[in-house]
Formats: C-alpha cells, structure tokens, sequence
C-alpha cells in the first residue's frame, strides 16, 4: 500500500493528511460531508463559534453512523444464525 499527502478544506481551513492512496475519494466525500454539515449549521442557526458549529456537525454525522451501524446488526445476527444452523444440518447429516 502506498501512501499520499493530500490537503482536504473543512470549515475555511486546509488540513493536510497522510493517507492511504486507495482511501483517497473516501477521505475526500467525507471532508466534503463535515463542510457541508459545517454550513448547513452556520446557514441556518444562530450559533457563530466555529468550535460549536462543528461539534454540531459531528454529533450530526455520528448519530448518522451509529444509526445505520444498528440497522445493519440484525442481518449480521442473522447471517450468523443461517451459518450456525447449516453447520448443524452439515453435522446432522453426517
């Protein structure tokens, strides 16, 4: 795997970043993701602190990603439920 130095810009200002070069657009969606959560929260609330602007972005994008992760749980239990159960028929068949 190689590396690549890339700069990616959040709220106003650049960020340079040392990643994996296959990580690339991955990084960048979402470094665009944060900025737009960033502007959609200066847009359209009354808070100016920078700071609070994107710890409101970042809770945003967290909730986000906590819901989908619980969403996909149940077909990873069931998947490992199917697995057990065909080891248990293989073994039966025996």
């Amino acid at each position: 795997m190689s590396e690549l130095s890339i700069t990616v810009r959040i709220a106003g200002r650049q960020f340079p970043l040392t990643i994996e070069r296959e990580e690339e657009e991955m990084v960048r969606n979402a470094a665009k993701m944060v900025d737009e959560q960033f502007r959609f929260f200066s847009e359209n609330y009354a808070v100016k602190d920078r700071a609070d602007l994107l710890a409101m972005a970042a809770l945003q994008m967290a909730t986000t990603a906590l819901k989908a992760k619980e969403a996909s749980q149940p077909e990873e239990a069931s998947e490992q439920a199917l697995r057990e159960l065909c080891d248990q028929l293989k073994s039966s068949l025996h």
